[in-house]
């Protein structure tokens, strides 16, 4: 892995030495790319109390008067909505927005944690510190500098928004309903004493559990300006540790987040 991601490293700052872009183009071929986000649509899942969701107007579609076909859409959707990027000035003053973040924190090497088994019983776990020591007993020490996507098997519900969710219900009063496993308080707190990452993702709604009043993991990790990835998918196609993540959100100057498209490549 060490190798693979100097290779990475080598082409993404621009090197000159056609023997190493030769070796980079050769090294990628071995393996393919993993897709981690959700399309964007009229069915993209937003927080309840979203007013707007994802909306994709057409401004022309079809043969013009010179001839030729030609199509252009209009699109709108709020920052934080389907596979998104959380800035950490979203929970965090004066941290970096979304145009702010150095693109290497955004790309480097992933480990998976799967907490599958402790969300089929409780919709409602939040991800501890044990989980951590039960992965890295098995696994060694999380690398650092390493982006850390957790696995809680909710992006299986995207496509129904009452399971994905907790509620299909609109409007402040849903918020209360909201249910859906996600990374405790405390574990945020420990990563930051104990592991350097640059990033964390998850693939349900929030880095905060669907019950969360204060949001504080949010307030936690991006007070380190550690950025957050949510409603992310098919992290069961992805080792446990060795893959090769690439996360590039919109770049909106001063934005708190963007859509996401976010992909892994795997040897």
């Amino acid at each position: 892995m060490k190798r693979i991601s100097l290779i990475l490293i080598i082409a993404f700052i621009g090197c000159n030495q056609p023997t190493k872009k030769t070796s980079l183009a050769a090294q990628l071929a071995k393996g393919k790319w993993i897709d981690l986000g959700h399309d964007f649509s009229e069915k993209t899942i937003y927080w309840p109390n979203n007013p707007t969701g994802f909306k994709l107007d057409t401004q022309f579609n079809g043969i013009t008067a010179a001839g030729f076909y030609y199509s252009s859409n209009f699109f709108s959707s709020p920052e934080h909505g389907g596979t998104h990027l959380d800035a950490p000035v979203h929970f965090a003053k004066g941290k970096w927005s979304v145009d702010e973040i150095p693109p290497e924190q955004l790309i480097g090497e992933a480990v998976v944690i799967d907490v599958t088994e402790k969300t089929i019983s409780n919709p409602d776990y939040q991800i501890r510190q044990e989980d951590i020591e039960k992965w890295e007993k098995q696994y060694d020490k999380i690398p650092s500098k390493a982006i850390l996507l957790f696995r809680t098997g909710w992006s299986r519900f995207y496509a129904d928004t009452e399971k994905y969710l907790g509620t299909s219900e609109k409007g402040q009063e849903a918020v209360k309903k909201l249910h859906f496993p996600s990374i405790h308080p405390e574990l945020a707190e420990w990563l930051i004493k104990n592991r350097e990452i640059k990033a964390v993702g998850i693939d349900c709604a929030s880095v905060d559990y669907g019950q969360s009043v204060d949001f504080k993991t949010h307030q936690i990790l991006y007070a380190q300006n550690i950025p957050g990835f949510e409603n992310l998918t098919n992290l069961e196609r992805l080792p446990e540790k060795g893959s090769f993540i690439i996360a590039l959100p919109m770049k909106i100057k001063g934005g708190s987040g963007a859509p996401l498209r976010i992909m892994a490549w795997i040897e």
